[in-house]
């Protein structure tokens, strides 16, 4: 028996396996290989490794994590989690077939999926010219005329920042604008606002030459900002009962400040795990969940 399983090799599932690592528990690390941000060329915004390639700093994570002798690894999806005992029993589907391991304490760093925009043209872009977020890609995309694309509640906000980025075209895709606050705000930051809907995104992806609006005109843009609805990548929460609050953009699962989840032993860091998602915010979340399963290993009542 393991004393924890970790499901998620990204930057937080590695970021909890090092406390344990540390504290030379025996722990499996599970890990998909499909993390969220596999469709970016480069991470930014997390310190020390601005610009880095993301699938660089997750090996470079799990060369240093292999150095411990109480990790070990398994390529593989964790398909089924329920707790056994004294702890709780995963399948992973892996490469060679299905198999079943136990652990005393579980964290889930599964992250999320995105859900895009029914438009035409966004995947072929997502992660290059269309994305969700000015701090991560914004900088690259600067001096272009950038678009947001509308239809959630923070579309205005977003448009009011990503203006630092380039000229801005916020686009309510037919829907209601913004409350005169907002416009107003808009307004001051030079901020246009376009009602008529993106039919279809123009270029040769994943580059992004403007867009085609349903009335036939075409505006020229370089990036498009949108906001995906999120789901949890992986079914195990669900499975072992653990709450989930709905957030602004997708369900995550509720945790306290050192990522306890509501199902005792359980515990959850990353992007599946709050609202707001970034690289460095997954890490130190994950240190956190490390730290606290290794806690919770020592002193049980406070599991």
């Amino acid at each position: 028996m393991f004393d924890v399983i970790i499901v998620g090799g990204g930057f937080a599932g590695l970021s909890a396996a090092l406390p344990l690592a540390r504290a030379r528990r025996r722990i499996l690390l599970v890990d998909a290989g499909l993390p969220r941000n596999r469709f970016a060329h480069q991470a930014h915004g997390f310190l020390g490794h601005d610009g880095r390639a993301p699938q660089a700093i997750r090996a470079d994570g799990r060369d240093q994590l292999a150095t411990y002798p109480t990790v070990s690894f398994a390529d593989g999806e964790a398909v089924a989690a329920e707790r056994a005992g004294e702890g709780f029993l995963v399948g992973i589907e892996g490469p060679t077939g299905r198999r079943q391991e136990r652990a005393r304490r579980l964290v889930l760093a599964t992250g999320v999926r995105d859900e895009l925009p029914p438009l035409p043209g966004l995947w072929e872009r997502w992660g290059a010219t269309v994305i969700h977020c000015p701090y991560c890609h914004g900088y690259e995309l600067a001096g272009n005329t950038l678009g947001v694309l509308g239809g959630d509640a923070m579309a205005a906000h977003k448009a009011a920042l990503v203006r630092d980025w380039g000229p801005t075209i916020l686009f309510t895709q037919g829907g209601p604008g913004p409350e005169p606050e907002a416009a107003e705000l808009l307004a001051s930051r030079g901020v246009a606002v376009e009602h008529t809907p993106v039919a279809q995104l123009l270029g040769e992806a994943p580059a992004l030459a403007g867009v085609r609006l349903a009335d036939g005109r075409e505006i020229a843009l370089g990036g498009l900002f949108v906001a995906p609805r999120t789901q949890p990548a992986s079914p195990l929460a669900a499975q072992l009962g653990c709450v989930l609050d709905e957030g602004m953009f997708g369900p995550h699962v509720r945790v306290d400040e050192l990522k306890q989840t509501t199902v005792p032993g359980v515990f959850a860091a990353g992007d599946v795990a709050m609202a707001m998602h970034s690289a460095p915010l997954a890490a130190a979340a994950g240190m956190l969940a490390g730290v606290a399963a290794h806690r919770s290993l020592v002193f049980p009542a406070g599991a």
